[in-house]
């Protein structure tokens, strides 16, 4: 039977397929990052915590807001109530700079529930921890360990725009600092609000850099500017 395409050798084919894998796991290195990119829409179950109900939450309710998506690993463990805690404690703090909290796990609503009533760390917590127990929300956002069916310790800040401006992502055994995560928050809105940039362990009322309005007389010349003494004061 005729045929116009060339028959392949079987170098050629492995070679061809080898070369589709090496693609696949460029194109697939490059978007291992939301940072800069539209944060990923969703909807689940939820328990809403300060007030003791299951609910439902979606990427809608935080349209035009600054917030936080935590995925943290599972309830009933061992670090992930010493962060949830944490960010309890500076639950005002948050408020207080407009910023919405959504702790996310691939536990159940009924789980979570369990897990606040349980766990002494959790008394009076104030937070909503979504539920994912398929593993969607997780993958979306590229944190699940699929042969776990569990969630990385991702943290992602999501501005009123619905940008993702930073992502941290870590292992289970180790986990997050709230002071740091609240002092990039900080950082990201008084950035976004003036045009500025922060430098390394900028916090309000330390020196920024105006290269809104002075780049050319500071590129190359940083140095002149701010000393490593002030950066890590």
């Amino acid at each position: 039977m005729a045929c116009d395409t060339p028959i392949q050798t079987k170098k050629e084919i492995v070679s061809q397929n080898e070369t589709e894998i090496l693609t696949t796991k460029k194109e697939s290195k490059m978007s291992s990052t939301l940072v800069m990119q539209k944060a990923p829409e969703f909807s689940m179950e939820a328990y809403d915590a300060k007030n003791g109900h299951y609910t439902t939450v979606s990427s809608d309710d935080y349209k035009g807001k600054w917030h936080v998506v935590c995925f943290y690993p599972a309830d009933f463990t061992f670090v992930c109530p010493t962060e949830i805690a944490a960010m309890n404690a500076k639950y005002d703090e948050f408020q207080e700079k407009g910023v919405e909290i959504l702790a996310v796990s691939t536990d159940t609503k009924f789980s979570h529930k369990r897990f606040v009533e349980t766990e002494p760390l959790l008394k009076d917590l104030k937070l909503t921890i979504g539920a994912d127990p398929t593993g969607t929300v997780s993958r979306a956002f590229g944190v699940l360990l699929e042969d776990e069916g569990i969630a990385l310790r991702g943290r992602f800040l999501i501005n009123p725009e619905g940008v993702v401006v930073a992502q941290e992502v870590q292992a289970p055994s180790v986990g997050r600092n709230v002071n740091e995560f609240l002092r990039q928050v900080e950082a990201w809105q008084h950035a976004t609000k003036t045009g500025e940039v922060c430098p390394a362990g900028w916090r309000p009322g330390k020196k920024t850099l105006p290269v809104n309005t002075d780049a050319e007389q500071m590129t190359g010349r940083v140095g002149d500017y701010i000393t490593i003494e002030e950066i890590l004061s």
